[in-house]
């Protein structure tokens, strides 16, 4: 029975796809590289960026660190606005803090922009912890979720604890914490059956659908 709930940012809480295409584009053009396709680009949508570079780029780990400050030199004054949040996310949030859920932030991005994210969008209020990556060099996915753990006072491997994303990269790094992990497709960004091979417990299409999960499988205290 989960009580408390860990909740990735991008393709998740919030749609980012404009602006993290818009800067990825950008830094390809500032190298000279070949434009990707689009389908590639997506792919750039909630794995740690320096990971994504190198894969999909071919760059060198040194390339790559670049790349992802090259990356946010557009991301923090522009790309963070080109987004938009999932429809009745924060509301949602609401309902379920009401009901005594604890939910918490774990995310890959650096934490000053998830922070500034949260605000805009109005999740903040609703969350006991707030995770994302140091401003130089990206933490893995399995990183922020220990880090939210322990801010919430947990130890990995709580059974009360519930990773919610929406790519395999959630669904392992809360299994390296001993987590489970609820797969969403609000936006498609995960290839089809990526969530269900990872081994996400469920995977859920909506909003809608993923608070009736939490309310089937957690049995918290109302305030």
């Amino acid at each position: 029975m989960y009580r408390y709930i860990l909740f990735d940012l991008d393709g998740t809480l919030t749609d980012s796809r404009e602006g993290i295409v818009n800067c990825t584009k950008a830094v390809l053009a500032g190298y000279g590289d070949p434009p990707l396709p689009e389908e590639t680009l997506l792919r750039f949508i909630g794995p740690p960026l320096q990971d994504s570079f190198i894969r999909f780029c071919g760059y060198s780990p040194e390339k790559a660190a670049e790349a992802v400050e090259r990356f946010r030199l557009r991301y923090e004054p522009i790309g963070q606005y080109e987004n938009r949040p999932a429809p009745g996310a924060a509301e949602l949030m609401e309902r379920l803090r009401k009901r005594g859920f604890v939910l918490a932030l774990a995310s890959s991005k650096p934490e000053n922009l998830c922070v500034s994210i949260c605000q805009r969008y109005g999740f903040t209020p609703h969350l006991s912890a707030l995770v994302g990556s140091p401003p130089h060099g990206d933490w893995s996915k399995e990183d922020v979720i220990r880090e939210a753990l322990r801010q919430l006072g947990l130890a990995p491997g709580a059974a009360e604890a519930l990773m919610v994303g929406d790519r395999k990269f959630d669904v392992a790094g809360a299994r390296a914490c001993g987590l489970d992990c609820v797969g969403v497709e609000f936006f498609g960004y995960a290839p089809p059956g990526e969530l269900e091979e990872a081994g996400a417990v469920a995977v859920v299409p909506t909003v809608e659908a993923l608070e009736a999960f939490l309310l089937a499988h957690s049995a918290p205290a109302a305030e």
